[in-house]
């Protein structure tokens, strides 16, 4: 059994939650999901499987920059029959030129006679070249042993020379995978310590599936009887009932069992914040229930609880929900969430005095316009756009008067159907009145696109601006056709900077609108333009 009190933290994310049903990520939300894991600190991000589909294919071409995580990609040992230095899977891995490795490869019997039909030797001999190979083409590679615990099970005389092939092949991980969810923390716990006796509790890692809705129990199980790296997903996504959830198994392993797992105090009150950031990306709801990062996780209705919660918050409120970044809500009348605001700003360089007489209108504000349907952990600059013109001063760059939009439906001059957008504003800039007409591909595009032809000329800066991402959620949906329409607009410039901005209407347009516009400001204003 390991001594070591490091616990390696590995986020599988953007290939595992992707396999959840009604997730679909862009390559934006990728990357926008990568960063945010890579400032919470998580060790390992695992971007995908190369080679597997265009996406993949696309974010490997052009990464984040990272700055702590190492950026790893998924694939598979080489195929039967294939040498490492002949096998077209290796290679796309490999091409990707990623930090770290991860591959899979079978360890239960049944599966290698079956699914795979080679001798059980071969498969063997398939996982040791193939790490022995990647050791070689790269400074770290992980084993992900696919369905170990039934193989166990089924026979832990082979599964064990799997694993033990993989360590002793130059594996830095060997990460034992509850496949199908099945296994129970008992059963977990007695298999672990017997693996450590051959593989190292300090390359040992763990691997779940929720399907009996133990995936972070079975991790914390696998911790405790040795093993020190965990796989897992924000918020637990995953296919089928989603995979170990790291929004919940963080805080319990810094809060509850004093292991370091590489995040300080202030990473872990990110979390709520981060988790969030992933809802939004994926334009859901957050569950209001989850564990730690939840809007009810610390929320308490009017009568004994409320009582007994004020004399004593640890009657009620297993720890202090500011250290996750959440806050207590007394249903009755909500608590003002100061010190989250306060750290929102610090995130944002703004150094603000608490006592500042401005700041208890902004919290007012930003819960109003929360309630009313803004939501800004996915918008951090409109966020930041609010509470500058709130406490400073924030120059306006433009005065639009109005704009129109028209879509025209119809057949081209080559028989073919198509829509065109055409936008037509009416801006000041300065003392100067102008107007411009442009089409797009879409609404929005052609309001991005009319409204540069006015804002070039007086502010270059916007030169190298570009939408990026563009996400609708309604917000009521029982309203049908007036539903309140929140938009969400990423927008990326030529420095590598990315930001997102929110816009709110029962006008899906006007939303576009309002969006788009704190997304031009907060471009002008970073770069230091001066209004004309």
């Amino acid at each position: 059994m390991a001594d070591d009190n490091r616990i390696y933290l590995f986020d599988s994310t953007l290939r595992d939650g992707a396999q959840t049903q009604g997730v679909d990520f862009s390559v934006a939300d990728k990357t926008a999901i990568a960063r945010a894991l890579d400032g919470l600190g998580i060790d390992y991000i695992e971007g995908g499987w190369p080679g597997a589909n265009p996406t993949d294919d696309a974010f490997f071409r052009d990464p984040p920059k990272l700055k702590l995580a190492k950026f790893t990609a998924f694939g598979m040992t080489r195929r039967p029959g294939r040498s490492v230095e002949n096998d077209p899977g290796l290679a796309a891995l490999f091409d990707a030129d990623p930090s770290a490795v991860c591959m899979v490869g079978k360890t239960w019997n049944y599966h290698v006679d079956v699914a795979l039909e080679i001798p059980r030797e071969e498969n063997v001999e398939m996982i040791s070249d193939s790490i022995a190979y990647g050791k070689r083409r790269v400074g770290e590679v992980l084993f992900d042993a696919e369905h170990f615990f039934d193989g166990y099970k089924a026979s832990p005389e082979y599964a064990l020379s799997c694993v033990k092939a993989a360590y002793e092949a130059g594996a830095r991980w060997v990460v034992l995978c509850d496949t199908n969810g099945g296994t129970l923390p008992h059963e977990i716990d007695r298999i672990i310590r017997d693996v450590a006796e051959h593989v190292p509790g300090t390359h040992l890692g763990i691997h779940c599936h929720n399907d009996t809705e133990n995936a972070v129990a079975n991790s914390l199980a696998a911790v405790n009887a040795g093993a020190r790296q965990i796989q897992g997903t924000l918020n637990g996504l995953g296919e089928r009932c989603g995979n170990a959830n790291l929004t919940s198994i963080i805080p319990n392993l810094m809060l509850k069992m004093g292991f370091d797992t590489g995040l300080g105090d202030y990473e872990l009150k990110q979390l709520t914040h981060v988790s969030r950031i992933l809802d939004e990306r994926l334009n859901r709801p957050p569950s209001r229930n989850a564990a730690y990062v939840g809007e009810s996780a610390f929320a308490h209705k009017g009568g004994l609880h409320v009582s007994a919660v004020e004399k004593d918050p640890a009657t009620y409120e297993h720890v202090d929900p500011s250290r996750v970044g959440n806050e207590r809500r007394i249903v009755v009348s909500d608590q003002s969430g100061r010190s989250n605001i306060l750290a929102r700003f610090r995130e944002i360089g703004m150094e603000i005095d608490a006592k500042h007489p401005k700041v208890p209108r902004l919290l007012e504000l930003v819960k109003e316009r929360e309630f009313e349907g803004y939501a800004y952990d996915g918008a951090e600059a409109s966020f930041e756009l609010l509470a500058r013109r709130s406490l400073e001063d924030v120059p306006e760059y433009y005065k639009l008067h109005s704009f129109r939009v028209l879509d025209e439906r119809r057949w081209n001059a080559r028989g073919e159907l198509v829509t065109v957008s055409e936008a037509t504003v009416k801006v000041d800039v300065g003392n100067l009145n102008h107007m411009a007409v442009a089409e797009g591909n879409g609404p929005v595009n052609a309001l991005d696109n009319a409204l540069g032809k006015v804002l070039l000329e007086s502010y270059p800066e916007l030169e190298d601006m570009r939408l990026v991402d563009y996400k609708v959620r309604i917000l009521t949906p029982g309203e049908g056709t007036g539903a309140i329409t929140r938009v969400m607009i990423e927008s990326a410039d030529g420095q590598d900077r990315r930001w997102s901005c929110v816009g709110l209407s029962t006008n899906i347009i006007d939303a576009s609108y309002n969006a788009l516009q704190d997304s031009i400001s907060y471009k002008l204003y970073r770069d230091g333009a001066k209004a004309a």
